[in-house]
């Protein structure tokens, strides 16, 4: 049995021009050589798997290479490059610092750099994973790096840049290296299949490429254990079964049945895919890169953002012109979420299974409100308890009760038209769409809500004492809450900053009987910050307390309000202390008060000083 060679060692490149994805470092080394500006020592640092290694043996080779080409690259046939190719150089040396990290290890490399080499004219010595160096051995390391022997050049390579010391930094000069780009790893993958007589399709190359997420090594090393379960000829059937990845069929197909509003389909391809073995959060993950790949293929001139063959592109062209991208957005909005909350979900699976379903009734949406708008209708049965109360009688009263009277007769269409009339109207209190409900037998005792607009909140349920008990009072006010919120018709265009102002001085209405709350909110300074989730709204008042009693008592039901009049569910609403001395503070504590007399009054100040008074 002949000795194997993983891919990796076997096609380990050996010149500049065989590095793959790192050609403008390539250039700057080799213009370095060929103009004889060579500095004492070079960071290598980047991603792992992209040649930072490699490309320091390279240039130490070149470096000692007494015969190089016209075009900077080493010759091979020479002493240098021999003796380096067979492991025995003495004037190329590595180190490996994860091992030999102390400072005795770099006392000793130190000892080792003050001799000259024997052959070549420089002594190289290359340092790798050099962030694994201790302080103290960075410390020792710094006078040597900084001022090494004339032969001597320090070559370092890091994966992690961020824990090398700043003095280390500026003692070298710095290269970054990039990833390695999809089609870059697919063109070397394929050379290598065909010199190793192996037949394999672009799909499975671009499946492997995309797995090694950058990192040719990694690439590599995939490549090798795929040929060894699927043999010379990979079919990408097997290649997706090795490597446990989600096949593009089962996202084509989701999103199909998310057109259709065929949730059940959807609900039993996932169960299908978690009876394979996939993980759950990387269906999510898989799903949400289909539709950015949906996005960017239905946009004229955004094909270089698409890493896929030739072949997929035409499919992801096709299901994106049917795809409205009104839909796509919000479909990348709707996984955005499955999979930030996920990890923070009791049941992870019922959390997938709810997106998979709104995904699916998206194209549905806007009919759905005209659906719930009928739920009031089946509540006439509140009303009975207002008319037992023994009132005045209502004959007393004709012409306030004929247009009660009159009022149109509840129908599918009728509470739609009164929740849009609600949002877009001037400021109406909640409770005004009391009179959707049938009220053609209500009796003159509910005159008075219907004669003269009342705030909402505590003066609504007040007039209901006198017929019913708290309890039921209390019950049927939350029903009515409930029933208003669930009519609600959600806008589709976002509000803008003026609108949110305008409809934030109505939400003062709420607390006409709390003079000194409303005018707070009315002369309040208010921060809006727009993002892509929702509209975050603070108001500013004057001091502490003020923040305390609003969040107790009337946060939620403001923030309520400011929803129901912009029609607009996604906006929070906090209230913070003005700090800027912008805010007018009132006194409230005996302290405050005796503190604002004295500051407005000057004679009451010199009185109290000459009658050397305390407040008590």
């Amino acid at each position: 049995m002949s000795e194997y060679i993983v891919s990796a060692r076997k096609y380990r490149p050996e010149k500049f021009e065989t590095l793959i994805g790192q050609d403008n470092i390539a250039t700057t080394l080799k213009n370095s050589i060929l103009r004889g500006q060579l500095a004492h020592a070079y960071l290598f640092c980047g991603p792992r798997g992209v040649g930072k290694t490699t490309t320091a043996r390279i240039f130490a080779k070149m470096i000692n290479c007494s015969n190089p080409s016209a075009d900077m690259e080493p010759c091979g046939e020479c002493e240098s490059c021999r003796s380096f190719a067979e492991g025995r150089s003495y004037c190329i040396h590595e180190l490996d610092a994860a091992s030999n990290n102390g400072v005795e290890d770099i006392k000793a490399l130190i000892e080792q750099v003050r001799v000259a080499p024997q052959v070549g004219k420089y002594s190289v010595y290359i340092i790798d994973e050099v962030h694994m160096l201790s302080q103290s051995a960075f410390n020792a390391f710094l006078k040597t790096l900084e001022e090494p022997p004339a032969h001597a050049i320090f070559i370092l390579a890091t994966t992690e840049k961020h824990k090398i010391l700043p003095t280390i930094l500026s003692r070298c000069q710095t290269y970054d290296f990039n990833r390695i780009t999809v089609e870059n790893i697919v063109r070397n993958l394929r050379m290598i299949a065909q010199k190793e007589s192996i037949t394999i399709d672009d799909e499975s190359l671009h499946v492997i490429a995309q797995k090694a997420d950058g990192a040719m090594r990694d690439a590599l090393t995939i490549f090798d254990q795929t040929v060894a379960f699927c043999g010379t000829d990979v079919k990408y059937e097997d290649v997706l079964k090795n490597l446990n990845v989600l096949s593009h069929e089962h996202c084509f197909s989701l999103v199909e049945n998310f057109l259709a509003g065929d949730y059940a389909s959807a609900l039993l391809k996932f169960d299908e895919i978690l009876g394979k073995g996939f993980n759950a959060l990387h269906f999510v993950a898989a799903l949400s890169s289909h539709f950015r790949d949906l996005v960017v293929s239905k946009s004229a001139g955004l094909d270089a953002l698409l890493e896929l063959p030739e072949s997929l592109k035409l499919r992801y062209k096709e299901q994106a012109d049917r795809c409205p991208i009104k839909f796509l957005y919000d479909a990348l909005n709707v996984t955005s979420q499955c999979e930030s909350g996920y990890r923070a979900s009791v049941n992870p699976r019922l959390h997938i299974e709810f997106a998979l379903m709104r995904l699916s009734f998206l194209l549905s949406e806007p009919a759905q409100p005209s659906v719930t708008a009928a739920a009031p209708v089946a509540r006439p049965a509140a009303q009975p308890a207002a008319a037992a109360v023994p009132a005045r009688p209502a004959a007393s009263q004709p012409a306030a009760s004929q247009p009660t009277a009159a009022a149109p007769q509840p129908t599918a269409a009728a509470p739609q038209q009164a929740v849009t009339a609600q949002s877009t109207a001037a400021p109406q209190p909640p409770a005004a769409a009391a009179p959707a409900r049938p009220v053609a037998a209500q009796p003159a005792a509910s005159q008075p809500a219907s004669a003269a607009p009342q705030p909402a909140g505590e003066s609504a349920p007040r007039r209901r004492r006198g017929g019913a008990s708290m309890s039921l009072n209390s019950i049927l006010n939350e029903d009515t809450a409930k029933a208003e919120t669930e009519v609600l018709e959600i806008r589709t265009d976002k509000p803008g900053r003026e609108e949110i102002l305008e409809k934030w001085q109505q939400c003062a209405e709420l607390f006409a009987d709390k003079q000194r709350l409303a005018n707070a909110i009315k002369t309040s300074k208010v921060e809006i910050v727009d993002n892509d989730v929702q509209i975050d709204m603070t108001f500013l008042v004057a001091n502490e307390a003020q923040v305390n009693w609003i969040r107790s008592n009337a946060l939620a039901k403001l923030e309520g309000r400011l929803q129901q009049l912009l029609g607009w569910p996604s906006i929070k609403l906090d209230v913070a202390r003005a700090d800027d001395g912008s805010m007018v503070k009132e006194a409230y504590t005996p302290e405050e008060k005796y503190a604002a007399m004295r500051e407005a009054n000057p004679e009451l100040a010199a009185l109290i000083n000459d009658m050397d008074a305390t407040l008590k």
